[in-house]
């Protein structure tokens, strides 16, 4: 197969609400961008990309303004399009691995120093998603099972009729915010931790403004019954993001969540402490979970080693190829995974969807997880999801904190074998 045209164009989507994220705050437009490619059998196909630049490295935030940052991942995006025409490959994963090496060494280059792998497989998600479907076209693949890989397929082996809907809990989330979200049907909520509550850095009061924080959601929601956990109440799973810079820090704060009963509830927590932290996890008693500190297949081994016990899958952050090879891995060494979110348009959580759909349940769960929060801080959520293929699928909008995936969701893949009407006349 081989690509003999490939387009890319940006489009910042604003925000309703400023985005709590890793001890910060911002409410500028997050950018998307749409890539087109064309086979030389004259198919084409479309992929997007939400560009995570502090999720993806923290260091470009600091560094850059947010066009600054943005225009750096972009233009990664656009080198990676100009060096993937003309090239030939049998598979689309083949193609990631031919560029991922050279767009993250062109990705340094311009940013004058080091750049996580992250960062260059941010860049590369349109452009892979892209090439999936193009070469699902031309392989005459019409269906998600079909597309997946063999070395993939026995971890991507369920079929729920139910995935739990995940909201973000975000710093400046209220308790009556919180309470809505359970209230209108959500039991898994994604609590952001690691807060700079006076902007100075001090993490003494960003360990106190956990443990506060811990205590207040605790108090409001441990009476609260579910029917999806083995435990009756709601799970609690918590991001840190890379914020702590001690085993102490994280002792501490697992310590207040067992004096208040929520330490056994608390089903994943994610990211603790830097990727550079290398220590080992395994005697916390709780499931550490990694996500950006697992850039690739060749990271979850070394995870597994100090104690890591599940991962967090982003095909709409890593790639598609990277998820892929990701699964297999963690399968391997029975390291459950589950599918995370990059506050991405309406037509990614569906592709999120597909995978999410068949990953088993997290231990303590009844059901498999899909963390999705566009729809609390894009501006235009609802043309997002007037304008996907299946606007009216049962399986667009949660209904009582789930996604209900019915026989036509797998049938049809939730669309994504077809475009969005907001974005297909772009390029």
């Amino acid at each position: 197969m081989r690509i003999v045209h490939a387009a890319i164009e940006a489009i910042p989507e604003p925000l309703v609400a400023a985005f709590g994220f890793k001890g910060s705050y911002s409410s500028q437009p997050m950018w998307n961008t749409v890539v087109r490619l064309t086979g030389q059998s004259g198919q084409q196909a479309m992929g997007l990309s939400n560009q995570g630049i502090t999720w993806s490295d923290a260091s470009v935030s600091a560094r850059y303004s947010s066009t600054g940052g943005n225009a750096l991942m972009y233009l990664m995006s656009e080198y990676a399009l100009q060096r993937a025409q003309g090239m030939e490959f049998d598979r689309p994963d083949q193609l990631l691995r031919q560029l991922l090496p050279d767009v993250w060494a062109y990705g340094k280059k311009l940013a004058g120093q080091s750049l996580r792998e992250t960062f260059a497989l941010n860049a590369l998600v349109a452009l892979d998603t892209a090439a999936w479907l193009l070469w699902a076209k031309e392989q005459g693949i019409t269906t998600f099972d079909d597309l997946i890989p063999a070395h993939a397929r026995p971890w991507l082996a369920h079929r729920h009729s139910k995935v739990a809907a995940v909201p973000l809990i975000t710093y400046s989330a209220d308790m009556d915010a919180i309470r809505a979200e359970v209230d209108s049907g959500h039991f898994v909520l994604k609590v952001k931790l690691g807060s700079d509550p006076d902007r100075d850095g001090d993490p003494d009061k960003m360990l106190a403004w956990d443990m506060q924080r811990l205590r207040d959601i605790h108090a409001l929601l441990k009476d609260k019954p579910c029917a999806y956990t083995n435990f009756g109440g709601i799970p609690y799973y918590l991001d840190i993001n890379g914020r702590y810079d001690s085993m102490d820090q994280l002792r501490r704060l697992l310590d207040v969540t067992d004096d208040i009963g929520m330490l056994e509830r608390i089903v994943l927590l994610e990211e603790p402490f830097p990727e550079t932290l290398e220590v080992d996890v395994s005697a916390l008693p709780v499931r550490i979970a990694a996500d950006e500190s697992a850039h690739s297949d060749l990271d979850i081994a070394a995870r597994l080693d100090m104690g890591y016990s599940a991962f967090a899958l982003k095909p709409i952050a890593k790639t598609m190829s990277m998820t892929f090879d990701m699964i297999a891995q963690a399968g391997q060494h029975n390291a459950p995974c589950f599918c995370a979110d990059l506050t991405v348009n309406a037509s990614m959580v569906d592709l999120n969807k597909n995978f999410a759909a068949r990953l088993a349940p997290l231990p303590g769960l009844q059901v498999a997880l899909l963390e999705s929060n566009g729809g609390q801080y894009y501006a235009r959520w609802d043309e997002m999801i007037a304008t996907l293929p299946y606007p009216d699928g049962a399986w667009v909008r949660p209904r009582d904190g789930l996604y209900m995936l019915d026989d036509a969701f797998y049938e049809t893949s939730g669309g994504l074998f077809m475009e969005s009407s907001l974005y297909s006349n772009i390029l």
